[in-house]
């Protein structure tokens, strides 16, 4: 019997599924959780898959761990909680190329694809879908620049240490690409405030006018003229 689960890495509780699964087995739910935790403990703070192949004979059970999905690495990376709702409108983050070969290299054995270039581009196509700059540009632009031999070196090296300086130079490119989405935002909910201010005092007078127009109307009217 295989149980799948997605877990917190290092941080698997106990619960109903798991209980309702091995619990009428006799297998030592206690135990499962911490091989699981072992296992995961280098993945904390992700969702890692995770199987459970358990005997129900001989009671054993297995423990089988895989890499997280490229979207956890990457919000690992970027120090992210979740990627962004509106891409074009929203980057939630600014990586280097070292981060993105870490993912790739973590990922490679499961991924499809046979060369590692490829693997470091599908990662890349992950970043570009949560919203992240890589390198101070867009995903799809690193991608056209590694078709044309940049990043030769870091790719075939498999390097994954960013360097001080370039760390604080893409924190900083990030950091003034939110201070003006924020203004942008900022602006957006000042002139939808006025114009709902605005709305709400047009409705206010129209009660008014429209008590006004039989008054005028009568005081308008003139007398008959008399026949001569």
């Amino acid at each position: 019997m295989i149980i799948k689960l997605l877990i917190e890495g290092g941080d698997m509780k106990p619960g109903p599924v798991i209980a309702q699964q091995l619990g009428p087995m006799g297998i030592n739910i206690g135990k499962v959780i911490s091989e699981v935790n072992n296992a995961t403990k280098e993945f904390k703070g992700m969702k890692v898959p995770v199987e459970i192949d358990v005997d129900k004979k001989s009671k054993e059970f297995k423990v089988r761990t895989f890499s997280p999905p490229t979207a956890e690495l990457l919000k690992k990376e970027a120090k992210l909680e979740k990627g962004s709702a509106k891409i074009k409108e929203e980057k939630v983050g600014n990586i280097s190329i070292e981060d993105i070969i870490k993912v790739a290299k973590i990922k490679y054995a499961n991924m499809l694809e046979k060369e590692f270039k490829s693997a470091v581009k599908s990662v890349l196509g992950t970043a570009a879908a949560m919203g992240l700059f890589v390198e101070s540009l867009e995903p799809a632009d690193i991608v056209k620049e590694i078709d044309s031999g940049k990043f030769e070196k870091e790719i075939n090296s498999k390097s994954t240490e960013t360097s001080t300086e370039k760390r604080k130079s893409i924190e900083s490119f990030f950091n003034n690409i939110k201070s003006a989405q924020e203004l942008k935002v900022a602006q957006a909910k000042k002139a939808a405030e006025e114009a709902e201010k605005k709305a709400a005092e047009t409705q206010a007078k129209e009660p008014v006018q429209a008590a006004a127009k039989p008054a005028l109307g009568k005081a308008e009217a003139k007398p008959a003229e008399k026949k001569k």
